[in-house]
């Protein structure tokens, strides 16, 4: 990529393996479980032993949301506690969940040896530090269940910060891959609130997001390759003609910086900026990353 100047496409015709790994609540043979510990905090009850929070949201069919804490990161714990405490519809909304708190350097086994929360594959974009992880234990026939599906952490990188808003978009997005909802939660954090995420999330329109942004990766080049053939497949099985967008993003950034670096290149097309920032019937978003470290984004509407 010459003078690292990124390319932006957008065409229309009328007429990956995800980031995040398993995650397992299975507790160690021959560790005894302890009575059910749970602490009261920002108007709320928070389970405190992973494994116990991780069979309770399995055997609810609830989602799983983790809060790892850190002693350098105490005033912005401090700070979220306060905003839950004052927003009773997040504080709702999260009752809804299974809710774990424990600091990021708790171990648990992982394959007869310990690990660290904050260590997980899955947990990866936390940096070893504090967040929020959201784990899907509701969908059980989906690839995802049991996978990390949402990752904030609570440090910020190039583009991607930490907000309470980030937090309650998370909790709305669709179901779907870590990749697919943090590239949805992207467009949905962009302060001219663009509309594109606002119709159905599409699995015909989300697989193909995923084949092409795999595809671009697995090319390391960005581009609507194949476009007029797939365009009959997908346009057939959304039900009306299919568009498509694409960005790369800078290399060797996080996913959460990428995403953002993502939409805030659709921004800057005006062509691409139609497509995202328009009201559609459905749509489908993924990002994946090339062996070069950078990352593709693909979105594709159907109205």
């Amino acid at each position: 990529m010459s003078s690292l100047i990124r390319t932006l496409c957008l065409i229309s015709l009328l007429a990956a393996p995800a980031t995040a790994a398993t995650t397992s609540g299975s507790r160690p043979a021959g560790q005894p479980a302890g009575p059910a510990e749970q602490i009261e905090a920002a108007g709320l009850t928070w389970h405190t032993d992973y494994y116990d929070a991780y069979r309770e949201a399995v055997d609810g069919g609830r989602m799983l949301l983790v809060n790892l804490t850190s002693p350098g990161t105490a005033n912005r714990q401090q700070s979220v506690d306060d905003s839950l405490a004052a927003d009773e519809g997040l504080r709702d909304q999260l009752t809804q969940m299974t809710l774990l708190r424990a600091p990021a350097d708790t171990k648990i086994d992982v394959a007869g040896k310990p690990q660290s929360l904050a260590r997980l594959d899955g947990f990866g974009e936390l940096g070893g530090g504090a967040g929020f992880v959201i784990i899907d234990l509701k969908h059980a026939d989906a690839p995802y269940f049991r996978h990390a599906v949402t990752v904030l952490p609570y440090a910020g990188g190039k583009y991607y910060q930490w907000s309470v808003r980030g937090l309650r978009t998370a909790l709305d997005l669709p179901p779907g891959t870590l990749t697919q909802r943090s590239l949805v939660w992207a467009v949905r954090m962009h302060p001219e609130a663009p509309q594109s995420t606002g119709g159905q999330f599409h699995p015909a329109l989300a697989a193909g997001a995923k084949e092409h942004a795999s595809y671009q990766a697995r090319v390391r080049q960005q581009g609507h390759q194949n476009f007029e053939r797939r365009f009959h497949r997908l346009s057939a099985a959304a039900g009306s003609s299919v568009t498509e967008v694409c960005a790369e993003s800078w290399p060797r950034q996080s996913l959460m910086d990428s995403v953002v670096d993502c939409v805030a290149s659709w921004r800057h097309s005006s062509g691409h900026w139609r497509g995202v920032s328009r009201p559609h019937r459905a749509y489908g978003y993924d990002i994946k990353r090339g062996a070069n470290g950078i990352w593709y984004a693909t979105g594709l509407f159907s109205d």
